[in-house]
C-alpha cells in the first residue's frame, strides 16, 4: 500500500458491483470500502444535514485509523456566501462531532462565482477557527483566489487549498495555502464526474503527490457518476505502492 502519509480514497463509499472484488467483506458498504481505503470524503453533508448519531454509526463502521473528511453545507458556502455563518457552523460542528477521532478534516467548496474578498474570507475563517482546530481545506473556483494575497490569508488561518482536476486556472491544479494537509480532488476529465482517468494521468498524479514529501497528502476521486472513482483510487494505490518514497511519518 502507499506510504502512511499518502491516503487515497473516494467521494463517497459506493462500490459498483463490477468492482466488488477490490474490497473485502463487511457488514455494510462503508465497512467493505474501509477494508481497502483509509479515507473517504462525505459529500452528502453539502446537500442535507446528518444527525450526530448518523456520524457516530459511520465512525463505528470503520477501523480506528480510518479518517473522514466532511464537506461543509451549501447553506454556508453558497447561500450565505460565508457571511453570518456562526450559528450554521455551530450546528454543523455539533453534528460532525459524532465522528470523534475519525474526523480527518473539513472541506469547503466555493461556487465559481465567489470571488476572493479578503474581508469576507478572513471573517469566515476567523469564525471557523474560533470553533475548531480541525484540519480544513478550501476548493475555490474563481481565478481571484489563486494570487499571493489569498494564499497568505489561507496560510494565516491554517487552511489548505485543494489541487483540483480539471483545473479552472493552471494554479488550481496544485494544492496551496497551509502545507500541513495537501488535498487533491480529481473530478474526472474530460467530462467532470463521469470520465475515468487513464494510467498516464494516474502516474502523473502519483509523481506529483510523491514529490510533496511534507505533511499529510490525500487524493480523493470524485468521478463517481459512472462508478470510476473506486477503480481509479485502487489503481493509484497500486502505482504508489511501487514507488520508492522517503516518508516523514504518518499523517
Amino acid at each position: 500500500m502507499p506510504a502512511p502519509s499518502i491516503k487515497i480514497g473516494c467521494a463517497g463509499w459506493s462500490i459498483p458491483g463490477r468492482h466488488a472484488a477490490l474490497t473485502g467483506e463487511g457488514e455494510s458498504m462503508l465497512a467493505r470500502y474501509a477494508t481497502r481505503f483509509p479515507v473517504v470524503e462525505i459529500n452528502s453533508s453539502f446537500y442535507r444535514p446528518h444527525q450526530q448519531r448518523t456520524y457516530e454509526r459511520w465512525a463505528a463502521s470503520v477501523p480506528a485509523a480510518f479518517r473522514f473528511s466532511v464537506k461543509l453545507p451549501k447553506a454556508i458556502s453558497h447561500e450565505a456566501a460565508l457571511r453570518g455563518c456562526g450559528p450554521a457552523l455551530d450546528r454543523f460542528l455539533e453534528q460532525t462531532a459524532g465522528l470523534g477521532r475519525t474526523l480527518g478534516g473539513l472541506l469547503l467548496q466555493l461556487p465559481p462565482s465567489h470571488a476572493f474578498d479578503a474581508r469576507v474570507a478572513a471573517g469566515f475563517f476567523g469564525t471557523l477557527r474560533r470553533r475548531t482546530d480541525v484540519r480544513v481545506v478550501c476548493e475555490p473556483r474563481h481565478a481571484s483566489w489563486f494570487g499571493p494575497q489569498a494564499d497568505a490569508l489561507l496560510q494565516r488561518h491554517a487552511i489548505g487549498r485543494v489541487g483540483a482536476d480539471p483545473a479552472r486556472v493552471p494554479e488550481a491544479a496544485q494544492p496551496g495555502g497551509d502545507a500541513r494537509w495537501r488535498y487533491w480532488r480529481w473530478h474526472g476529465a474530460p467530462r467532470m464526474y463521469y470520465s475515468a482517468y487513464d494510467d498516464a494521468a494516474l502516474h502523473a498524479v502519483a509523481t506529483t503527490v510523491a514529490a510533496r514529501t511534507a505533511g499529510a497528502r490525500w487524493v480523493i476521486f470524485d468521478n463517481t457518476a459512472h462508478g470510476f472513482a473506486i477503480a481509479n483510487a485502487a489503481r493509484l494505490q497500486d502505482i504508489l505502492s511501487g514507488a520508492a518514497l522517503q516518508e516523514p511519518g504518518d499523517a
